[in-house]
């Protein structure tokens, strides 16, 4: 007999104790005592992407009277609690389990078996409700769990990403206007180039921020074709010829995202392709996230030895020995999230590589990956934009430097010529003088002409008068 703290639960390899309370049944258990490897878990998103697609499915059979109503309501509601949260520490299992995810699949349909089994006046393991013969009709963990993973990652994208990255090309496109008026010198490889506004440079990182959310879109749009009604190798067997299409109607109909029927289920099944092309775009978006953060850490560097064009929100102290010290901390933070991001890509693109003939076995680890390195990217932009962007203030040391810019003499060109204007570049260099004090020594330039030539804000701007290449 069972103690009072667990009971007896069965499958088809027969009989297993578990936990007294635990909602799930013996093959979650089995896979519990067979993967103790770790302690990371499927993300709440995914587990929620479970619920849905349960629930859609039992939904979708019930309305063809394929599925008993009654069995059908109750796995309805069962699933919206997973849906909802409510039923999350049921769903125990470490990520590196087996290939494909039937453990979490099998975790899914117990749970959800038990609690509808619940719900209709019946006992743990009473299998009132079965996880096999109902919750799992029409499907497999085959197809359920890579349109598991797709639709947690169109989830993901669309509630945290997106917005995210608006919020922070937003607060950019704020400071761009805010710094349009102040003209500093610009840099290319790490040396003085031509002037350049603060605001288009800040311009240039909003932009960065915008096309990552086409990006994302791209993503989204291989995301949408699912493996859903492909069954155990992709041709359907065991489930209805029109289930796939119209659960994945009634998933876009309460989701908001877009999902659709592959076309082909051999490939969908099979591979990982869509979420290496997802997981691919992500990195992108991390490494322009990357030249946004690294650019205005090197900008506001300093206060006195560094560049010091801009200075960063003061947010905590810098140093456990040097008082005063402050740090560029955020912008540190988003590197560190790129840096994950990356290897998270890398982890993507070798679980693409475990697809053999008619299943990819990486699953589990490849779901964990993509959805991280959504979750991190979307906290990380979020908190980025709120604790260093909005923050971020202009100093005088851009415009005051530029004067003594050696690129100055670009604007030269036109009216002396390049050979000349690099002398004076030159002279101007090893004299410690301004470009506009050699040009009025060495040419016949007057006071107005060296005005209008060396105007900085003319050179911030296309002109068909000022000819000089850039380098």
């Amino acid at each position: 007999m069972a103690g009072k703290d667990v009971r007896i639960e069965r499958d088809s390899m027969g009989e297993m104790e578990v936990p007294a309370g635990a909602l799930y049944g013996a093959s979650t258990m089995r896979a519990v005592l067979n993967f103790p490897i770790s302690d990371l878990r499927f993300s709440r998103t995914f587990i929620r992407a479970l619920g849905l697609i349960k629930q859609a499915a039992a939904q979708t059979f019930v309305e063809m009277e394929v599925l008993d109503e009654k069995i059908g309501q109750a796995i309805v509601q069962a699933a919206q609690e997973v849906i909802d949260g409510k039923l999350d520490d049921h769903f125990v299992l470490d990520i590196f389990q087996t290939g494909s995810g039937t453990s979490t699949n099998t975790n899914a349909n117990e749970v959800i078996a038990n609690r509808a089994s619940q719900l209709m006046g019946g006992d743990l393991g009473s299998r009132l409700v079965h996880p096999n013969d109902h919750v799992n009709l029409g499907q497999s963990s085959n197809d359920v769990i890579p349109t598991a993973i797709h639709l947690a990652a169109l989830l993901a994208i669309k509630e945290d990403l997106v917005p995210a990255l608006q919020n922070l090309s937003g607060e950019l496109r704020k400071k761009s206007d805010e710094f349009w008026p102040i003209i500093k010198t610009g840099r290319t490889h790490l040396q003085d180039a031509t002037p350049v506004r603060l605001g288009q440079e800040f311009l240039g990182f909003a932009g960065q921020a915008e096309n990552s959310i086409k990006r994302l879109g791209r993503a989204q749009e291989a995301l949408a074709e699912v493996a859903l009604g492909g069954t155990a190798v992709g041709t359907g067997v065991n489930t209805h010829p029109e289930f796939s299409q119209r659960t994945c109607r009634r998933l876009s109909q309460t989701t908001g995202v877009l999902i659709r029927e592959t076309e082909n289920h051999f490939q969908a099944q099979s591979t990982l392709d869509a979420l290496v092309e997802a997981s691919g775009q992500l990195r992108t978006v991390a490494i322009s996230l990357h030249k946004i953060a690294n650019d205005i850490r090197f900008i506001g560097s300093g206060p006195r030895a560094g560049l010091g064009e801009i200075s960063l929100p003061e947010v905590q102290p810098g140093s456990s020995i040097m008082p005063g010290k402050i740090n560029p901390v955020i912008s540190e933070s988003v590197i560190q999230v790129v840096v994950q991001v990356m290897g998270n890509d890398a982890t993507v693109a070798l679980a693409g590589q475990g697809s053999y003939f008619e299943l990819n076995t990486l699953m589990p680890v490849a779901a964990f990956n993509i959805l991280q390195s959504i979750s991190l990217l979307a906290a990380s932009a979020n908190n980025f934009a709120e604790q260093c962007v909005k923050g971020i203030q202009a100093t005088e040391t851009g415009p005051s430097m530029l004067e003594k810019g050696l690129m100055l003499g670009t604007a030269l060109s036109p009216a002396i010529g390049y050979d000349a204007a690099a002398a004076i570049a030159k002279e101007a260099s090893s004299t410690g003088q301004t470009i506009r004090q050699v040009a009025k020594l060495r040419t016949k330039l007057s006071d107005a002409e060296l005005d209008r030539l060396l105007n900085p804000e003319d050179m911030t701007k296309p002109s068909l008068e000022v000819r000089g290449g850039g380098g």
